[in-house]
């Protein structure tokens, strides 16, 4: 799979600092996930060789850590493990290290006392199992000793006297329980001898939860060794599950894991490079919710959000043909709306779910009307989706949670004291950064695009008094939205208005904030804020034009894209604000104080050059020379493939250059969007947004685009 393909050198791999950066990730369509550095050193608390979904998709728990792994070679030992402790890093294993791949899943390359080991690791599809594989060039003994945690992966472990290191020991596979209450680890091997050990692994360091403020030392328990005889040019096999297996297995589901990652590139719309590894990365997000289906937001740490699902749903399944995932992601979120709202989170605890947002219940509306634009089938939405619709519209009409209700003005009112129902939603404790309450701009875009998308719906489906009521109250919210929230100082749109007046300065800071953030605190300068409407050049209005039915002319619909290029445009995506705001935050690190402050107040997101692609693309009249500088911007994604999460699209990036990427190293809208605006306004595949039927893009090619009708 040639389109997945990433490779390290030992140039890169001897690089103990910039090696460290580079992670992968695999996942197994559960919620659960393998990850680490190319390394093979944790430096996140995420980091694990088998990272279950005990309630799948949550309740993710870090089992098996990592693999300490001894090449014996006659009498020689090379230790080909990295870790950190304090003050030292032990063992130095990447001085071994002679290549890392990507292709489809991570290979290692290690060469000492003239034998050639390769190492495979990946996850079996619909399991909680990670298959780790070894090959020798030639005779040699290979010595494993697996580190388990027991924890949920938000946290650490300590050594202490509660872990019961009990084995449970069988020809081929041994099993560890800990800890009552919790998941059996199975470890299946083929062919290993055996030796209960016992043993705590004191004080590993992760260096980026130490950058994040967070608890970064980790005690690990080792319960037992695995050696292995490999005689000439010979293979070892080990299998971590949840459930029972065998090491034999392990070529199968390897072929099995190939096969299925093969149908997924060649089942993306386009031979393009960049578009079949964009629907590589795509298939990672991909989760069963029970018998449904739903959406990862970002790995590590994020679980399924509605906001992001609705989002990321086109360009993960539409624009990559999976239609009937698509159809199973709509169900699973429709049943569960409440008071007419969809909700933002399902905790990973598994608890009720939460309903604390505005727009996802609003971009589920656009979901609904992207998965009827490429599959027309208008018989699911009627029968499932079209009551629940109207309901959605009915509650927001009335009043529900959080002061959400239209106004006589017909525009979305939204917001309470210290709650954040935005995708501008960062909180430090009772802080709300970016409160937005009053009408922020792109919730007004998109509850007009939510009742022109119901109100062709109630037209199809023959519910006139629906249609009529519809089309009346989507004529008044235009109205009203073009009448209040032009801007002509700016030339382009209020963030908000009739709402909270955002912070000019920062709460207290924590103790030892650095003294950059002690100078933010007493700046006392001129707000974008007067009155009740907020001038921050934010990024929120790109959605005003990209939108499939849009409230603006022409003009200025043009004038707010190119406002949006001069202030927030960079190579990696849009920033969040404007850097001539007095409260433009140009760093995004530190504790976590310092970052949530920072999310929203300059730093860069992907995931946004989606809808500015869209609407760079439709005010420049569709034209090849604007399809050709997407195609361009878009490039520049090609290099982040390899430069942070291996194959992946990160969630941030730094408001300056070089916008180093940050955050989560793996995120569904990042790689949504791209993909679909490469789909639907680069190359144009698969049909225009007015509907009429495009040539496939099997045939277009990077250069000149010239598809036609």
């Amino acid at each position: 799979m040639p389109t997945r393909e990433i490779r390290f050198g030992p140039d890169v791999c001897a690089d103990l600092g910039r090696a460290s950066k580079l992670e992968w990730i695999e996942t197994n369509g559960l919620g659960g996930f393998a990850s680490s550095t190319i390394l093979g050193m944790s430096t996140r608390r995420y980091h694990g060789l088998l990272v279950a979904a005990t309630r799948p998709p949550v309740g993710r728990m870090v089992l098996l850590s990592k693999l300490e792994e001894t090449l014996i070679v006659g009498a020689q030992r090379f230790e080909l493990s990295v870790n950190r402790y304090p003050g030292t890093v032990h063992p130095q294993g990447h001085v071994y290290l002679r290549e890392f791949r990507l292709d489809p899943f991570p290979a290692w390359v290690y060469e000492a006392g003239g034998v050639r080991l390769e190492k495979r690791v990946f996850m079996v599809d619909g399991e909680n199992s990670t298959v780790i594989e070894y090959q020798a060039s030639a005779a040699c003994s290979l010595e494993l000793r697996p580190l388990i945690a027991f924890r949920d992966y938000h946290s650490t472990t300590h050594a202490n006297g509660g872990l019961n290191p009990a084995l449970e020991v069988e020809e081929g596979a041994a099993r560890v329980e800990p800890y009552a209450g919790l998941p059996s680890l199975w470890i299946a091997h083929s062919g290993g001898r055996l030796e209960p050990a016992g043993d705590w692994y004191y004080n590993f360091e992760y260096d980026l939860e130490r950058e994040r403020g967070l608890d970064y030392h980790e005690d690990l328990f080792n319960p037992f060794v695995l050696r292995f005889e490999l005689p000439g040019a010979a293979g070892a096999a080990l299998i971590a599950s949840t459930g029972r297996r065998q090491a034999a297995d392990a070529a199968a589901l390897r072929e099995r894991e190939i096969e299925r990652r093969r149908r997924v590139t060649e089942a993306a719309p386009s031979p393009e490079p960049l578009i079949q590894k964009l629907a590589a990365a795509a298939d990672q997000f991909l989760v069963r919710r029970g018998d449904l289906w739903s959406v990862i937001a970002g790995y590590h740490w994020f679980s399924d959000w509605g906001r992001d699902t609705m989002i990321a749903l086109p360009g993960l399944t539409l624009a990559t043909g999976r239609h009937g995932i698509a159809r199973g992601i709509l169900e699973t979120f429709a049943n569960s709306i409440d008071r007419g709202m969809l909700p933002n989170r399902f905790p990973d605890a598994g608890e009720t779910p939460e309903y604390n947002t505005v727009d996802a219940t609003l971009w589920f509306f656009e979901a609904v009307r992207s998965y009827l634009k490429y599959t027309g089938d208008y018989r699911f939405v009627q029968e499932c989706l079209y009551e629940k619709l109207k309901e959605i519209v009915d509650w927001h009409r009335r009043g529900t949670r959080y002061g959400i209700r239209a106004g006589e003005d017909g525009l979305l009112y939204a917001g309470e004291p210290g709650v954040q129902l935005t995708w501008m939603d960062a909180k430090v404790g009772d802080w709300v950064v970016t409160p937005r309450s009053g009408k922020p701009v792109e919730i007004q875009a998109l509850w007009y695009n939510a009742l022109c998308v119901l109100h062709e719906l109630a037209g199809r489906f023959n519910d006139t008094a629906a249609e009529a009521s519809l089309g009346e109250l989507a004529t008044l919210v235009r109205a009203s939205f073009n009448t209040q929230f032009w801007n002509p100082e700016t030339g382009c749109l209020y963030d908000v208005i009739n709402g909270q007046q955002p912070r000019l300065s920062f709460p207290p800071g924590p103790e030892g904030a650095p003294e950059e953030q002690s100078s933010l605190d007493a700046v006392n300068v001129p707000s974008s804020f007067s009155g009740e409407r907020d001038a921050s050049i934010r990024p929120n209005q790109i959605f005003v034009v990209s939108l499939h039915h849009s409230m603006l002319a022409p003009d200025k619909a043009r004038q707010v894209v190119e406002v949006v290029e001069r202030d927030l445009f960079t190579p990696l995506g849009l920033r969040s604000l404007s850097p001539r705001d007095p409260q433009y935050r140009p760093r995004y690190e530190g504790g976590v104080w310092e970052r949530d402050s920072a999310y929203h107040q300059g730093t860069v997101w992907p995931w946004l050059l989606g809808p500015f692609i869209t609407a760079y693309v439709e005010v420049h009249g569709r034209t090849e020379k604007a399809r050709q500088q997407a195609a361009q911007w878009l490039e520049a994604f090609d290099q982040h493939l390899s430069s942070a999460g291996l194959g992946q699209i990160s969630e941030i990036a730094g408001a300056e250059p070089p916008h180093a990427p940050r955050g989560c190293i793996a995120q569904a809208w990042s790689v949504a969007e791209l993909l679909r605006a490469a789909v639907e306004d680069i190359y144009e595949i698969r049909v225009r947004r007015n509907g009429h039927a495009r040539a496939s893009g099997a045939a277009l090619k990077a250069g000149p685009l010239t598809a036609t009708v």
